[in-house]
């Protein structure tokens, strides 16, 4: 049984060729620069050279094609042809409340996820792209959708709700819904096998620091409290977007500059963050070298990311009551070994004892303990591997096993699991 998996951003193309029966990666790859010009297609087979292909993809339908091509090239390919994909699984960042778990795609649910654009408009729209694009290619096999929002579908109301008047949460929905749930799902049951716990007997604090990035409260087991709200745009200090702000920040500077509403999101969206303090750099490796050159916005933007990532695990500490451990993930999370330190250190009072020279060593390669033996609160380095949950998701809908991502035994929740 071959899974395809297919995440779409607005210029990129990401996908994974996964043998079920094997239970191994077959393939990935990721088309950039899809509706930009200058596309091309980097692909990689499990074990192989990657190759680079330059094609033009004004469209995601031609990205999704030049996948399929790529993917059944007789030189470079792994498949004999299109027929070998048993079912595709594509990820969705925003289900709001009408979809809790992952689920089979109809038209039905493809309007609902149009629906809900306002609500996520620089995700949904090209995960909707791509979609519409793999089922015009391959129409007689099974679509699923798995929801970035659905772990986070177990948080109390208290957790949830804005402090807003309460008919904008019952006529618009205005709410915090939660992202990375695949992620925060995947590390979360990783932790509890290092850990040696039960899932639903283990409190985590998991921190996926990309481009994005999102902090989640777990409490045994299911997602408690989360850092991003009802768009990625809430929470923490991202690439080029603000996290937190005081939301009369918008009206203050649509009046100074003779900006709109919609022209000030955009800009908190992507100018701002890293990229905003700094003035020039979004990617926390430039922010680092720029640093060691003195340069105090960058330092200034560093710094100000770490401030709010201390500020968000000691509030997630409290909330929690215990937390068994801190773990980090996603590309900063795994190979930033500077940030990670910075964020540890003068947690002790927390319980967070860091060994720097574990954490130095650490590159995100391999799953990692970073702590001291006599940390109270374990401090782990997980890679992520969302790919997988989409897959396990899957095959789970497929064999009627799966309701929902909190009750699902998936199989990188097992000990003897080893990623392939």
């Amino acid at each position: 049984m071959i899974i395809l998996t297919i995440n779409c951003g607005s210029s990129s193309l990401k996908y994974l060729v996964y043998s079920w029966k094997k239970r191994k990666e077959i393939a990935r790859g990721i088309v950039e620069r899809v509706t930009i010009g200058n596309s091309f297609i980097r692909h990689r087979p499990k074990g192989k050279d990657e190759v680079r292909i330059s094609r033009d993809c004004p469209t995601h339908k031609e990205a999704m094609q030049l996948v399929m091509e790529t993917l059944t090239d007789k030189e470079i390919g792994v498949l004999g042809n299109l027929d070998e994909i048993y079912a595709v699984g594509h990820r969705v960042v925003h289900g709001g409340e009408e979809f809790v778990s992952s689920i089979r795609i109809d038209e039905n649910v493809l309007e609902t996820f149009k629906k809900l654009y306002d609500l996520a408009p620089l995700h949904n729209p090209p995960n909707v792209m791509g979609i519409e694009a793999a089922m015009e290619l391959l129409p007689d096999i099974p679509h699923i959708a798995v929801m970035d929002t659905a772990f986070h579908q177990t948080m109390p109301e208290e957790s949830f709700i804005y402090a807003v008047p309460y008919h904008w949460y019952e006529d618009y929905g205005v709410r915090k819904y939660g992202f990375h749930g695949t992620s925060h799902l995947y590390v979360s049951r990783r932790a509890a096998v290092l850990l040696g716990k039960k899932i639903g007997e283990t409190n985590l604090i998991t921190c996926h620091i990309g481009n994005g990035v999102s902090l989640t409260a777990i409490k045994n087991g299911k997602s408690y409290d989360h850092s991003m709200g009802f768009t990625p745009l809430e929470g923490l200090v991202m690439g080029t977007r603000s996290g937190d702000i005081d939301p009369a920040v918008v009206e203050y500077i649509c009046n100074k500059e003779n900006k709109n509403v919609s022209e000030v999101i955009n800009s908190l969206n992507r100018k701002s963050g890293l990229l905003g303090i700094s003035g020039r750099w979004a990617d926390r490796r430039d922010i680092e070298l720029e640093m060691e050159k003195g340069n105090n916005r960058a330092a200034l933007a560093f710094n100000k990311e770490v401030h709010r990532l201390k500020k968000y695990i000691g509030a997630y500490a409290a909330i929690l009551g215990r937390v068994d451990a801190v773990v980090f993930t996603a590309g900063a999370g795994e190979k930033g070994s500077e940030l990670r330190e910075a964020v540890c250190s003068n947690m002790e009072q927390l319980g967070l004892k860091l060994d720097r020279e574990q954490n130095m060593k650490s590159r995100g390669k391999e799953e990692s303990i970073i702590s001291t033996d006599d940390s109270p609160i374990k401090i782990f380095v997980i890679p992520t591997n969302e790919e997988i949950v989409f897959v396990e998701d899957v095959v789970g809908i497929l064999k009627g096993e799966y309701k929902s991502p909190e009750t699902f035994k998936y199989s990188f929740a097992l000990p003897d699991y080893k990623a392939k």
